[in-house]
This record gives C-alpha cells, structure tokens and sequence, in this order.
C-alpha cells in the first residue's frame, strides 16, 4: 500500500477541511444543543460532491477513490460527526448499494440526484425487535402481482426525517428466512408513509433519527432492487462497505478530540509550565497519537481494498471495531486533559466524547465486528 496521498487526494483534504471549519465549525455546538439537522451545509456538501464521492460521473458522483473518501469524511467529522453520518449513509449505504446493484434505469431515476446532492437518501434495516439480528425482520412485503404491499416499522433510521429515497429492507416470503428478505426503493410521500418519532439521542444530536412506519403502502415491483430474495445479501454486502464510514467518522472525532487536546496541554499551565512538559500528560498525547495513527492506517487498508475490488468484510469490520475503540478513549482523554474545561460545551471535546460512542453500536456493534473478523480469521 502506498502510503504517499496524490496531489488530488490532499486537494480533497484540504477542501473538506476548510469546509469544515469555515462552515460547519460556527454553529456546531447551537446544532447540537437544539437537535438543528445541517440543511444548509449539507447542500453545500452535496454541490461540493462529498454526498456521492465515489459514483461514477455519469450518474452525478464524484467519481473518487475510497482513500479520498476516508479522507474528507475524517476532515468532516472532527468538526460535527452529525453532518459526518449524514455524509456516510449517502455515500455508502445508499448510493454504493444503488450503483452496484440497482438496474440501470434505477440508477438514473434514484441514484444520480441522491450522487449529486439534490436529494438525500436512508437505509431502513433495524427494527424494534431487529437490530444486530438482521435476519428477524418483521417489516414485511406481500407480492400483490404487479406491486409489492409494505407494512411494518423501522427503526433508528438517520436521515429518516430529511431524506427523499429510502431504502428499506424487508421480508417477502417467512419460510424461506433471509432467503426470503427483499430491498426496496421507496419514496417520501407515498400513501401509507409515515415518518415516525423523532430521537432524542446522547450524540450526533445534528443527525436526523427517526422511526419510520409503513401501512400497505403499495411498492412498484420495479424498485425492488435484484432478484427475489436478494436483500439480505444486499443489506450485508453494503454494511461491509458502510463500516469504512463510520470508522472514518470514528477516527475523525478522535482526531478531532486529540487536536483541541494537543492545543490545550501547550497552551494550559499548571505548576509554572505549560501542562504538556508534565509526563502524565505527555504519555496521554503519545498514546492518542499513536492510536489515532494505527486506526487511520486500517482505514486507509480497507479502503485501499475496497477500491482494488477485494472482500472487505474482514478488514471493515477492524478498521470500524479499533476506530470507534480509539474514539472512545481518545475522547475520554481528551476531556480529562481539558480538566473542568473539558465538561462544558464550548471546549467542544465533551460534544465528541457523546458523538464517538454510537460509532461502537451502528452499522454493526462492536460485539458484531468481533464475530465477523473471528469467522473470517477461522476460515
């Protein structure tokens, strides 16, 4: 693996950087505190191109590499993890899934405005009674003939409140299990469509999470995605590739976390000197850096996989597993070193330290990413 970033690798660095600090800095903590989704800089994101990174130009994406993507979505989440997941969902879970999967004229109906940034898409999998367990559905799709007939609930769902495309996971045929599970498109204002309750979360309180409930809402069969009985298959194949984002999102709030640290340990005095020259501190950065450096470099591994057309379930599931790990400890940390400082809002690492949990539970608990690498290391 090369570890030497291409002249438009940083450039997309850079840009994601500056955008984060010049827009997405400013209110982040106002965001956090009243639940405010980012609509204004997430429009900004989409004309920016950082809502479908990596989909082919012709359908209205970027056209980058998963390094670049790792990248800006690290640049992202060191400044608001909120506008971070947001980012992640479109780019992985919906807009990866669609272009691999979808047929061609789905791709030009659903996924070139959600690429582009004109609209924002979710991915409805987890449910009350379904979350690690993806194979319990009860959300269920009766063939009709010609239409498929939706009733159930989801649960969880970022972007649930805002999004304009769903995709939305559920069971066709009961005897046949996950053999019998379909994926479906679904749009924002079909009859029967409601969106549900919404969240009142520990972190990522600028993410949009709700539940969402489906009453015979009538799907066309044409935007059932693959063949019958493929969307267990579907759900799982784009959940690999979602983990890269959430542990580029994980590694951007350590990263994060880490920086405001660094700044305030050389800044701080305590006992005549600035508190980084105290060893206790010191070995407390090291420890951060160097944790910070391994996770970025089992992101860049799975990414650089990824776009080599390998199987990523195995090096996903390390990156997201030790990534939200070192977001965990690196935001403790971070809080401690700040002193009473770090326990108020606008030092910004008590928001991070709230933000890096969920990134141990979504897309796969950590518990989950442990089965996954131990079968894949069985083999």
């Amino acid at each position: 693996m090369d570890f030497n970033l291409s002249e438009e690798q940083l450039m997309i660095q850079q840009a994601a950087r500056d955008f984060a600090q010049n827009e997405l800095l400013p209110e982040v903590i106002e965001r956090d505190r009243d639940q405010k989704f980012p609509v204004e800089q997430v429009k900004k994101m989409g004309e920016m191109g950082l809502l479908g990174m990596m989909v082919d130009p012709k359908y209205g994406g970027a056209g980058m590499d998963s390094v670049s993507y790792v990248l800006a979505m690290e640049e992202i989440a060191k400044i608001d993890a909120s506008a971070a997941v947001v980012m992640s969902v479109n780019n992985s879970l919906v807009c990866a899934g669609l272009e691999k999967f979808a047929s061609e004229e789905q791709k030009v109906k659903y996924l070139t405005p959600l690429a582009s940034g004109k609209v924002i898409g979710a991915f409805a999998l987890s449910e009350p009674e379904a979350g690690s367990d993806a194979t319990s559905q009860k959300t269920t799709a009766e063939d009709k003939g010609d239409y498929y007939l939706l009733n159930g609930i989801k649960n969880w769902i970022t972007n649930g409140g805002t999004a304009t495309y769903y995709i939305v996971i559920a069971q066709t045929d009961p005897e046949k299990k996950h053999k019998g599970i379909n994926a479906f498109i679904v749009e924002r204002g079909w009859e029967g469509f409601e969106i549900g309750t919404k969240e009142d979360k520990l972190g990522i309180r600028g993410s949009d999470t709700h539940s969402l409930i489906f009453n015979n809402v009538k799907i066309p069969k044409e935007n059932r995605i693959g063949e019958d009985g493929f969307g267990f298959n579907f759900a799982m194949a784009v959940l690999n590739g979602g983990r890269i984002g959430i542990a580029s999102q994980a590694l951007g709030i350590a990263a994060g976390a880490y920086e405001l640290a660094l700044k305030y340990a050389k800044t701080r005095k305590a006992f005549k000197t600035e508190i980084i020259n105290h060893q206790a501190i010191a070995f407390k950065l090291a420890d951060m850096a160097t944790q910070i450096t391994a996770a970025r470099m089992l992101c860049f591994k799975a990414a650089c996989e990824k776009d080599a057309g390998k199987d990523i379930s195995e090096s996903g599931a390390m990156a997201k597993l030790y990534a939200s790990q070192v977001a965990m400890d690196t935001t403790i940390e971070a809080v401690q070193i700040h002193g009473g400082y770090g326990y108020v809002k606008e030092y910004h690492v008590e928001r991070l330290m709230r933000d890096a949990k969920i990134t141990q539970i979504y897309e796969g608990t950590s518990e989950i990413q442990k089965i996954v690498i131990s079968r894949s290391i069985a083999k």
